[in-house]
């Protein structure tokens, strides 16, 4: 396919440049052409999305067979670009979030929870939930059933740069007792960035349009599973401790949270992670083992380095220093006296 991709350079849109590539499709990117060269081979336009007319004149009078557009913040940005591209493109795939379904999310919940409202034309990108639902009604309004909307769960995997598994991959490199919220047997549902590009891909060249939850099964995989294996992959000798969910809670330690497995308040959430994704699964999602997820990132940490600090979504570096760890390691794991 002829596709473009709306950003390209970070996290799932550098999936998605990746994986067309891998396919063989011919790629465009439009976005700022601030933060990273573009990839061997992809044509790369330069426009700023909140400025309309930048956007008009770099994309000309051009025409692909499928959009996928990541866009995060003021909704009126994928308005315009939609509106746009309705006329010359069979297809618009956009990377939305599980977060614009209503607070609480009820548990094993599909597509047809209830939503937050959101506003195509705001120009307000503060809420995130609403930014990503104004989007949705965006996109759904210039191509109606040519628009695929992909509720994506925890996006982990190569490029990550929101702060988990970068983190955590660290951490265990440095080795010891390893604070780790527990109980490890607690469920986890994630995407691969490379799983879910693959599979927007895919469902634009065969004309798959609707509404996704995309993120692995309920009871995949569990925080034990995968720290465990982050621990083989980059081979650490590290003790994970595992402390309850209601001790963090108590003592105000964040270490969960960036997995969505407890929030202040609340430390056991329900439908954080067993959601109903059977339709994305009838429609090919394809999941990668969780091994190649973490051997990937690992491998992109160690070629790259660290991803830059994100202001919007700190990694748990940010949230407490190695006393605060070490504290609560010892209320969980007392000194043994002789």
């Amino acid at each position: 396919m002829h596709v473009l991709v709306m950003g390209g350079t970070h996290h799932v849109g550098r999936a998605l440049v990746e994986v067309a590539l891998r396919r063989g499709d011919t790629v465009t990117t439009l976005n700022r052409g601030l933060s990273r060269p573009p990839a061997p081979g992809v044509e790369a336009l330069v426009a700023d999305r909140t400025d309309p007319d930048a956007v008009r004149r770099a994309l000309g009078e051009r025409s692909w067979d499928a959009v996928i557009d990541t866009w995060a913040w003021a909704p009126s940005a994928v308005r315009d670009s939609a509106w746009l591209l309705a006329d010359r493109a069979r297809h618009y795939g956009y990377v939305s979030s599980r977060g614009v379904y209503a607070w609480p999310w009820p548990a094993g919940a599909d597509e047809s929870a209830p939503l937050v409202a959101g506003d195509p034309g705001s120009q307000d990108g503060s809420d995130y939930a609403a930014a990503k639902r104004g989007a949705e009604v965006a996109v759904i309004e210039a191509f109606g059933e040519r628009a695929l909307l992909s509720r994506a769960g925890m996006i982990l995997g190569p490029y990550e740069d929101v702060g988990r598994i970068p983190w955590w991959l660290r951490r265990l490199e440095r080795g010891g007792p390893v604070l780790a919220p527990g109980p490890a047997g607690a469920a986890l549902q994630y995407i691969d960035a490379i799983d879910l590009a693959a599979w927007m891909l895919a469902a634009a060249e065969r004309g798959i349009g609707g509404t996704f939850n995309v993120a692995g099964p309920a009871g995949h995989t569990t925080i034990g599973d995968l720290l465990t294996t982050a621990s083989q992959v980059i081979g650490s000798d590290a003790e994970l401790v595992w402390a309850p969910a209601e001790l963090l809670e108590r003592k105000g330690f964040p270490l969960g949270m960036e997995f969505g497995l407890r929030y202040p308040g609340n430390p056991c959430p329900t439908g954080i992670h067993d959601a109903d994704v059977s339709a994305a699964l009838a429609a090919g999602l394809i999941l990668r083992p969780l091994r190649e997820t973490l051997a990937d990132t690992w491998a992109w940490l160690r070629c790259e380095g660290d991803p830059a600090p994100r202001s919007d979504a700190p990694s748990p570096a940010q949230w407490f220093d190695p006393a605060q760890e070490q504290h609560v390691l010892e209320l969980v794991r007392p000194r043994r006296t002789s």
